[in-house]
């Protein structure tokens, strides 16, 4: 009996932990799938910059509008530059605005650990908007001297060391600068140096302790050397070479991939900032003429450059690359094999600079992430994964909100939802659930369109709130696919990240 007691008493112990142990794995598996979701204004610029705002203010303006995290864009850099050839680096015009290198990096990290200590409720996660690189073209003679691409930017999110930034190599970032024989030019003003002190230095000593007395002519031209030789050494300065000339227009995206490559190295999170925004704009510099700025659309880059997390895909102007079969179906197929890490994640940008702009304000174009918890890391992380979807407001300043985007089948499988994957039955068809619902709680019309690998398998028009279901007629390819969501309106505009699908193996008989 005793035998049977303590063989009774072990089993029962092993039954306990089997059963505790499975409980225990089963809570880590809920706490690592449980995801809260955060809204998020994302590209915010503030008085460290070109914003009207400080970084206070916008903390009080987020946290008014029940905004859970901003995540910052201040400009980078904001220095340009033309110079006459061959000596652009000596003769030569700059012109500044405000920037993080001007305001200055220690500067502008210490405030925004300040405000967040001040915000703990609000995730304020640090960034920069970089354009790495532009170039000219035309002349100031003929009266038509372009500078093209100063707009086209990248935003680079979450690093907090100064010595970070000064590593991204960008034309008005000088600790990017090398020393060569360029920048060796630069410093040929020092040559004057030289025939200064000769001009100043009398020839002869005329009788024990006195010196012949310098002319007046000798004394000028002397004087006139050094004021030359500080004058154009302050107008070169920095006397450095830039990572890539401003003179130089067949360059491509090597900038651009050189900026990606190094602020990933660092830990970043870098976005392609609005590829299809245009900027045309032309500025009278009294004698030297009219000068034209030009940024041109580039939504190739999404395809020519690679290691970026994602990309802006809603925000308030013209845009193509989200369209069914448009170009970002086209890279998410390209990167079909590959970790789904390494698909480009679609955000919403308010490019937010102050209420003066019209209509514009923090929660205009609003990206709600689904983090794992309330902080700088996890809502990076989830950008990073797509676990994201983007809105805007519309005519009506109606804000949707995704209330379920999830996909399972029509078979006994678990759902799961935006940037998630799951493995259907080979045979088996998809079924899309979606639930949506205005902020204001009132009806309000809208087109839903269900898109599966670029193509629209399934369409309504219909009123807010949406409960909307649909089984693809097409089972499980054994590729795999993608379903993601676009929702369209005078009530606003709603745009998701994908769910994939994948096809399991077939058991063999």
């Amino acid at each position: 009996m005793r035998n049977l007691g303590w063989r009774i008493a072990v089993v029962a112990a092993v039954w306990i932990s089997l059963a505790l142990s499975g409980l225990v794995w089963s809570s880590t598996v809920s706490a690592v799938e449980q995801r809260v979701p955060l809204r998020v204004a994302i590209h915010v610029h503030s008085t460290a910059s070109t914003g009207t705002l400080s970084l206070e203010a916008l903390a009080v303006r987020a946290e008014q509008q029940g905004l859970d995290a901003i995540v910052l864009s201040d400009n980078f850099s904001l220095a340009y530059e033309y110079g006459l050839r061959p000596l652009s680096g000596l003769l030569k015009k700059t012109i500044s605005f405000p920037s993080v290198l001007s305001y200055g990096i220690e500067r502008y990290l210490e405030e925004i650990q300040t405000v967040q200590a001040r915000h703990p409720q609000l995730v304020i996660v640090p960034g920069v908007e970089v354009a790495p690189y532009y170039y000219w073209t035309g002349s100031l003679w003929r009266g038509d001297l372009t500078m093209h691409d100063a707009q086209r930017n990248l935003l680079v999110m979450g690093l907090t060391k100064a010595e970070d930034y000064r590593a991204l190599p960008a034309r008005g970032n000088p600790a990017s600068f090398t020393v060569d024989g360029a920048s060796l030019a630069n410093a040929a003003p020092l040559l004057l140096v030289g025939p200064a002190l000769f001009l100043w230095k009398p020839r002869r000593q005329l009788v024990e302790g006195w010196r012949e007395p310098i002319s007046a002519a000798r004394r000028t031209v002397a004087v006139g050397c050094l004021v030359l030789a500080v004058a154009t050494l302050v107008n070169a300065w920095p006397l450095g070479t830039p990572p890539f000339s401003s003179y130089e227009s067949q360059l491509g995206y090597r900038p651009y991939q050189a900026l990606l490559d190094v602020a990933n190295q660092r830990g970043a999170v870098v976005l392609w900032s609005m590829t299809e925004a245009r900027d045309l704009q032309s500025h009278a510099f009294g004698p030297l003429g009219t000068v034209t700025v030009r940024t041109d659309a580039h939504p190739e880059a999404l395809a020519l450059t690679s290691g970026y997390a994602g990309f802006g895909g809603l925000y308030q102007d013209t845009r193509t690359v989200t369209a069914a079969g448009g170009l970002w179906d086209q890279v998410i197929q390209a990167h079909r094999g590959t970790s789904q890490s390494a698909v480009p994640t679609m955000i919403g940008e308010i490019a937010f600079h102050g209420l003066a702009d019209k209509g514009k304000d923090l929660d205009r174009v609003v990206t709600t992430v689904f983090a794992k918890e309330r902080s700088v890391a996890a809502v990076l992380e989830a950008i990073r994964s797509g676990h994201t979807y983007a809105v805007a407001e519309g005519d009506r300043r109606v804000m949707l909100t995704l209330d379920e985007f999830s996909l399972g089948c029509d078979c006994d499988q678990a759902t799961v939802g935006i940037g998630e994957r799951v493995a259907l039955p080979s045979g088996s068809h998809a079924v899309a659930t979606v639930r949506l619902s205005a902020r204001d709680g009132q009806p309000h019309p809208v087109t839903l369109r269900l898109i599966r690998s670029g193509e629209i398998v399934g369409m309504t028009k219909t009123e807010t709130p949406v409960h909307y279901q649909l089984a693809d007629a097409q089972p499980v390819p054994d590729g795999g696919a993608y379903y993601r969501l676009e929702v369209v309106g005078q009530s606003g505009e709603l745009l998701t990240n994908p769910v994939y699908v994948d096809a399991q193996a077939k058991e063999r008989g």
